[in-house]
């Protein structure tokens, strides 16, 4: 039981606005933008951490002072039987989601057969949380916590080991020097593996039954008067209900010279309502064991709701009130536009996060909002004032540019009469769209590098502006991409990943929605490893444009239509297929169209949409990494001289 029950302490302890390390980390002492503590049970032994990850030049010493406060503060300031609920609520919530498949079925059932003798400790698991007390909690605390031994790190900035916490002794890093790359070794002789006994012989594959097409669900419409648009399908399995609410635009409504302001918007409509506190809020919703998440992305605004169908009515008054009464608190409003800030600074400092960044600018160029991260920029962020986030709130914020889905144990009458309740009452505006213009293909590739000193591990980031996902090729190219990256049998993962081991993978992607997304080959290799990476992805795209083995061919059908019949399962699937349903008025049965797609996909027709959409001579290459060591040797990849940027992609 101690398991179960440390599991609920983390949450009491770290996990919301009430907890002490929250209060005391967050709040109070104002060291760090958010905390964690989870519980971690395994076979022989379990753990139990504490993670934050502070504001610059904050001392660690006193991040583990504070974290003793924080225990402190649990103990004087206990729980309530109420909070002891509402983590219940939560767990009882994510113990159905954690089994809404039947590969997820699978996997648990097997694993309390493995480590509990049988698979029907289904029943029992829930169950041992549901029944933790308040004694429990306070037993492990005492047992497992208080005044223990613990093992505490430092990880601090290079040059900065001033703020480690104190007492501390290095850990003995050895760092990697940049040498020559090589392929990984091959296995001359077979080691000898002794053969565990099997009640029937593992070594003859069992016969495979037909291919399992998608058998699609029973789909319905409902229009209001106000033009937004609810897609719904009941699957009355589980006792859940998920559904989304998406307003189109997000960061395509931002100004030009204020983007981010969408995206503190819905960061700021779940920190509290007109008749809630930010922390009122958070416990109304975690009370009823629900989800509630609000997110902006590149063309919309998404609300995302998860609830068990007992708490469906209430949870949907709370997501009313989130959206038609938001709270604008100020000083909420400080501390996320300063976490926002924070979290901009530190995607500036991972690689990764300056490639995709990077790319993203040199496809759209700086006259398209798109080239944007929804984030902002540290000078934009430190601009946007509370009045600006209202502003966007009242000119955006309708059902006339809004559309809806809903999957679960609930009718097609019952969620018409809540979501009719919802937009009785929630004013239509019209909202101006500004167009962009997307750039067309480049009429020659070009080579551009960042340099990151001294780093180990090099970014490559390859592709063009491609297709909109209304584009009657952008699937039937994602069709003829499957086999060069688009999983992870693709030849550039099989080559960079298992033959050379320059990696932990390769691949290629068409990525849309209105507007006309790129193609993009990526990958993180070794340092080097970087030219020679970089001209097998250019060789291999290039052999890819003159066609595929019949043998790939079926590889493809087969992987694409198998993977379609088990994803439909998902509620999250599901709620993804009603909304492209909605955001691009696409038939009901769409995917079976799909599916017809990629069964009649031929090796000429694969040739064809290759030679249309892979062309490595007019891409955009990006390569990040140590320009002492790597840049050179890119000149003779034949594709000019390397445009040298700045990590924001500004020209050096």
């Amino acid at each position: 039981m101690d398991a179960w029950t440390l599991d609920i302490f983390a949450q009491l302890f770290a996990h919301g606005k009430k907890t002490p390390l929250y209060k005391v980390i967050v709040e109070q002492e104002k060291l760090a933008p958010s905390v964690f503590a989870n519980q971690e049970s395994n076979e022989i032994a379990g753990t139990f951490r504490l993670g934050i990850t502070t504001f610059p030049n904050i001392n660690l010493t006193d991040v583990e002072n504070a974290v003793k406060e924080a225990f402190k503060l649990f103990e004087t300031e206990k729980f309530t039987e109420k909070d002891l609920d509402r983590i219940k609520a939560k767990l009882e919530t994510n113990f159905y989601n954690g089994i809404s498949t039947l590969l997820n079925k699978s996997f648990q059932l097997a694993f309390y057969n493995e480590y509990n003798g049988t698979p029907g400790f289904l029943s029992e698991d829930l169950q041992r949380s549901l029944n933790v007390t308040s004694e429990d909690v306070w037993g492990v605390y005492n047992k497992y916590i208080k005044d223990k031994h613990y093992v505490l790190t430092s990880f601090v900035p290079k040059g900065q080991t001033d703020l480690i916490a104190e007492n501390s002794e290095r850990f003995p890093v050895v760092e990697e020097k940049i040498t020559e790359a090589k392929s990984v070794a091959k296995v001359t002789e077979e080691v000898a593996i002794e053969k565990l006994p099997s009640k029937f012989d593992r070594s003859l594959e069992p016969a495979k039954g037909p291919d399992p097409l998608v058998n699609l669900p029973e789909i319905w419409q409902e229009k209001f008067d106000n033009s937004l648009m609810l897609h719904g399908i009941e699957h009355t399995e589980l006792p859940l209900i998920q559904f989304t609410i998406t307003l189109k635009g997000g960061m395509l409504l931002d100004d030009m010279n204020r983007v981010g302001v969408a995206n503190l918007v819905s960061d700021m409509m779940m920190e509290g309502t007109k008749n809630k506190t930010p922390i009122e809020l958070e416990e109304a919703i975690d009370e009823l064991g629900a989800r509630v998440d609000m997110l902006t992305n590149k063309e919309s605004i998404v609300i995302r709701v998860n609830t068990l169908k007992s708490k469906f009515n209430q949870t949907f008054e709370i997501v009313k009130e989130i959206l038609l009464e938001p709270r604008w608190d100020e000083k909420e409003f400080e501390r996320v536009k300063q976490e926002t800030i924070e979290e901009i600074k530190r995607s500036a400092a991972r690689p990764g996060s300056i490639a995709s960044n990077v790319f993203t600018k040199l496809i759209y160029k700086n006259d398209n909002i798109l080239a944007n991260n929804t984030l902002g920029t540290e000078e934009s962020v430190t601009s946007i004032t509370i009045d600006n986030l209202k502003n966007f709130y009242d000119k955006n914020f309708s059902p006339s540019i809004a559309y809806a889905s809903i999957v679960g144990d609930i009718t097609k009458q019952k969620a018409v009469e809540k979501f009719k309740s919802l937009v009785d009452n929630w004013d239509v505006k019209e909202v101006e769209f500004k167009e962009y213009t997307t750039p067309g293909i480049p009429k020659k590739a070009k080579l551009y590098f960042i340099d990151i000193p001294d780093a180990k591990q090099s970014q490559i980031r390859i592709g063009y502006p491609a297709l909109a996902y209304t584009n009657p090729d952008f699937y039937p190219a994602l069709v003829m991409n499957y086999k060069l990256g688009g999983s992870f049998s693709g030849i550039l993962n099989l080559i960079l990943r298992e033959e050379k081991g320059y990696t932990y993978g390769a691949r290629s992607r068409f990525s849309a929605s209105y507007y006309p997304g790129p193609f993009t080959a990526s990958s993180a290799v070794q340092s080097n490893a970087t030219f020679a990476s970089v001209k097998i992805f250019k060789d291999e795209m290039t052999k890819y444009r003159e066609g595929i083995s019949n043998e790939d061919l079926e590889f493809t059908k087969n992987a694409l239509i198998k993977s379609n019949a088990r994803d439909l399962e998902s509620f999250g699937i599901l709620i993804y297929m009603l909304n492209i349903i909605g955001r691009f008025d696409m038939p009901f049965d769409y995917v079976k169209q799909y599916e017809k797609i990629a069964q009649d996909m031929t090796l000429e027709k694969h040739k064809e949409l290759a030679q249309k959409y892979i062309n490595p001579d007019k891409m955009i290459y990006l390569v990040i990494g140590d320009a002492k060591t790597q840049l050179k040797p890119l000149k003779k990849l034949g594709l000019g001289k390397p445009i040298l940027l700045n990590i924001d992609g500004s020209p050096m």
